[in-house]
């Protein structure tokens, strides 16, 4: 069944971008040329939309119609701006538990960790512009609907929004490896900002310079890593049992 979530045709995703849709992704036909596509490219360009270029293959497969090179994933939800998200948590009286995603590439990962957040109380959860997961269809099954629910913020660099959180006063944990420190021995029933890195590489090196705090799960088999859905889970619910001591 085609996702709800997608338009095709370089015309609809023009018309699409000009009215203010919120668009996740385009998928855009490699090698393909012509007015209308170098229309397109340049607004997504000026726009600053998160955009890929795939063999045509890859949009045969997105939908059966006639795409004509280009396919745009439409966000379901309205996405929240994180200053004032920030302010409406703290005028609330909440201690503030965010949770910030370098990157997760899997759809269901995502929708995972969207899940377990609403569970877990997550205040909202921040995202990468450009190369993370969209939230399409498969997302808002994985998520059980949570997507509607946890407010989601999109910033141009996840080292912006470090950066803000810790101006605001919110300590951010990285959830790394590259630690002697276990999720342990980590306060989390302060104000704080959990960090969880992309399947493939983790944490940008980059910005596990400038958090406050990493922490590691202890692993105790053969195997040196945990899916980053269920890691993610191990930190929220260490998260929640501090808070509820």
């Amino acid at each position: 069944m085609q996702d709800q979530t997608q338009i095709f045709g370089i015309r609809a995703i023009i018309e699409a971008i000009n009215a203010g849709e919120t668009i996740d992704k385009v998928f855009l036909q490699k090698g393909l040329k012509g007015e209308l596509f170098t229309e397109l490219e340049s607004l997504l360009r000026k726009k600053d939309v998160n955009s890929s270029y795939v063999p045509v293959e890859k949009l045969n497969r997105l939908t059966k119609s006639n795409h004509q090179g280009a396919v745009a994933q439409i966000s379901p939800i309205e996405f929240h701006d994180l200053e004032q998200l920030l302010i409406n948590i703290i005028e609330s009286g909440k201690t503030p538990l965010f949770l910030l995603l370098d990157q997760i590439s899997d759809v269901r990962n995502f929708g995972a960790i969207i899940r377990t957040a609403e569970c877990t109380g997550v205040n909202g959860i921040i995202i990468q512009k450009k190369g993370g997961a969209p939230v399409n269809g498969d997302t808002i099954k994985t998520s059980a609907g949570a997507v509607f629910k946890v407010p989601i913020c999109k910033v141009d660099h996840i080292k912006d929004a470090v950066f803000y959180m810790q101006a605001s006063g919110i300590k951010v944990i990285a959830a790394t490896e590259k630690t002697d420190n276990t999720l342990y021995d980590v306060t989390f029933n302060e104000a704080c900002a959990i960090i969880m890195g992309s399947e493939d590489r983790g944490i940008n090196p980059s910005i596990l310079k400038i958090v406050d705090d990493k922490a590691k799960l202890p692993l105790l088999g053969d195997i040196e890593s945990l899916n980053v859905s269920v890691a993610c889970g191990a930190f929220l619910y260490e998260a929640v049992r501090q808070r509820l001591a």
